[in-house]
């Protein structure tokens, strides 16, 4: 039995949790925009998001004692390190700097890109996962409606600019590249302490940079909001997300589970439409219908005849 067999054998049957959690995956992170931009309001960036996953663990961790093993294998450990860097300690780095000189519109569609990473990762590494064309078409339909939603916030200004739109997509394939990598492990592990292990080894060097960037959190303009932002964007944001993220890994292919990415930006505009009194012009109704033909791309089961793209 080869690899492609044995990854369809033992990957579990989709269920209603599967669009559940999806749907809860897309209006959770589209949230988190709104929670992000009002938390900022009080308290610095390095160390917010920092503080964020520091609480995120401590939930991961209670939630899971009694319930399941909390010790990865001894060989997952570096898989678990590098994963956990690329995904919170480069990506949300990279992040955080490059909106200091990138607009957020850019940022999100930028961030928009990860499923295309993630197409080309899952080609290279998961050998039942081959990069076809109607997947890859609905991500870029979906990423050009994201351009239109966003199109009002694009902004692009100096040499800089350059360099932050370079680091989000760093950031980005960075972050795809750990989904992949993590689901071509295979580890058994369960998805809260996956999470967990994940963010323990990335949060360690966002804890340093923040102290040295932000100075002491004790210092910082601890407000009711930002506190309520902060345990929001931990728990439900993070705690909460992550865990539903490795749970559907192995039930859905990489480039459905990271259609996520392309969905948040319009859920996010709509959401500061609706609670943050922001416009929301009609160009922005076929950006959303882009981004909706082409995720639905990205599900709908291929036909036989459809073409793989092959390598070199």
């Amino acid at each position: 039995m080869n690899h492609a067999q044995l990854q369809k054998r033992w990957r579990p049957k989709a269920g209603w949790g599967v669009p559940l959690a999806w749907i809860t995956l897309c209006v959770v992170w589209s949230s988190t925009w709104l929670a992000i931009k009002v938390g900022l309001r009080d308290l610095p960036p390095v160390s917010f998001v920092a503080i964020r996953f520091l609480i995120a663990i401590v939930v991961l961790l209670a939630v899971s004692i009694g319930r399941t093993r909390l010790l990865p294998k001894r060989r997952d450990y570096f898989v678990l390190g590098i994963t956990g860097i690329l995904m919170f300690g480069v990506n949300y780095t990279l992040l955080f700097w490059a909106e200091l000189h990138v607009s957020s519109g850019l940022a999100a569609v930028l961030q928009a890109t990860i499923p295309i990473f993630g197409m080309i990762f899952a080609h290279c590494m998961l050998p039942d996962e081959p990069l076809r064309l109607q997947r890859l078409a609905g991500a870029m339909i979906a990423l050009g409606g994201v351009a239109i939603i966003c199109g009002r916030l694009l902004g692009f200004h100096g040499p800089l600019a350059f360099w932050g739109g370079v680091a989000v997509v760093i950031g980005g394939a960075s972050a795809a590249f750990a989904n992949v990598l993590v689901k071509a492990r295979s580890m058994q592990l369960a998805p809260a302490m996956l999470a967990a292990w994940q963010m323990i080894f990335g949060v360690a060097p966002l804890l340093l940079l923040g102290y040295v960037v932000d100075g002491n959190p004790a210092r910082f303009h601890w407000t009711s909001t930002s506190i309520f932002c902060l345990l929001y964007l931990a728990v439900i944001g993070s705690a909460l997300t992550f865990l539903l993220l490795y749970w559907l890994l192995p039930r859905l292919t990489v480039a459905q589970l990271q259609s996520i990415s392309l969905i948040t930006p319009p859920g996010a505009v709509m959401l500061g439409w609706l609670l943050g009194d922001e416009t929301f012009p009609l160009s922005s109704l076929l950006g959303a219908g882009l981004v909706l033909a082409g995720v639905w791309m990205i599900f709908r089961k291929a036909p036989g005849s459809e073409p793989v793209i092959q390598e070199g």
